[in-house]
């Protein structure tokens, strides 16, 4: 029986290596071709285990050489209090109370949107745990705390509240903005279905120095609302290259295939 627990708990360890692994590649990848932008967008599929670690690992490469970085996350403006009383704490069980007993990270029906994870939670604390050692890191919600008005609205509001925290960073300082890949889109696309916003998030922000990543996979799962909340398969596909797109028109300045990507411990699920 010992024999057993010691290999599901080497192969738990040989799995998790392997995501890190992956997550400092496609950080690589991204830093390579993002370059010097200021602010870098990444449109995700919510409710992920991957993604999380891949901003981690972001947030850890730009920070460390003393680089001023702000993460920006699709969370209620309503947060901030109490994220920025959790990113100064010890980390403790009364901290961690706080920040986990919000009504936001406490949803049980059937609507869970995939923003509300674990993987999200200990990326928070991966982050407190480096502000701890000096890196000048800070953590925001830029969302809207109601979706009155409709996709646009949101989506104006979104928009808003980001450059005005862009045009508060220090001299030199980066912005990293994790958002569900719609409100990533640099232009809307020309077969959108008629409910979706005519100007998505990113592309009200196109005149700063934006730089809108695609995250996609090769295999795997993601979290996704139609009928009801629950997670899809991603379509599978060969390996590839990330590819760049410079014209006019696009949807994005990077696209990017991860390995795979597999659905996190969902709050509440």
């Amino acid at each position: 029986m010992h024999s057993i627990f010691r290999w599901i708990i080497a192969l738990l360890l040989a799995l998790g290596i392997a995501v890190s692994a992956h997550a400092d590649d496609t950080a690589a990848q991204i830093r390579q071709h993002a370059a010097d932008h200021r602010m870098l967008v990444l449109g995700e599929f919510h409710g992920t285990r991957e993604t999380p670690l891949l901003v981690r690992q972001l947030m850890d490469d730009y920070s460390r050489d003393g680089t001023p970085v702000l993460l920006a996350l699709e969370l209620p403006r309503a947060e901030n209090p109490t994220l920025r009383e959790y990113l100064v704490s010890n980390g403790g069980a009364a901290a961690r109370q706080r920040l986990h007993g919000r009504a936001f990270w406490t949803v049980h029906d059937d609507q869970h949107d995939g923003r509300r994870s674990r993987d999200m939670l200990a990326m928070i604390e991966d982050l407190r745990a480096l502000k701890a050692q000096g890196r000048v890191i800070d953590v925001v919600g830029y969302d809207v705390d109601n979706s009155d008005g409709g996709n646009q609205a949101r989506d104006d509001r979104m928009a808003a509240e980001l450059r005005r925290l862009y045009r508060r960073l220090p001299e030199g300082a980066r912005m990293l903005v994790l958002t569900g890949n719609v409100h990533a889109m640099l232009q809307r696309p020309a077969d959108a279905p008629p409910e979706m916003q005519t100007q998505p998030m990113a592309s009200l922000l196109r005149d700063l120095d934006i730089y809108s990543v695609r995250l996609e996979a090769q295999r795997g799962h993601f979290w996704a609302c139609l009928d009801r909340c629950k997670a899809l398969p991603i379509r599978e596909q060969t390996a590839r290259a990330p590819e760049v797109d410079t014209d006019a028109g696009r949807q994005y300045d990077l696209w990017l295939w991860m390995p795979a990507l597999s659905i996190g411990t969902l709050v509440g699920q």
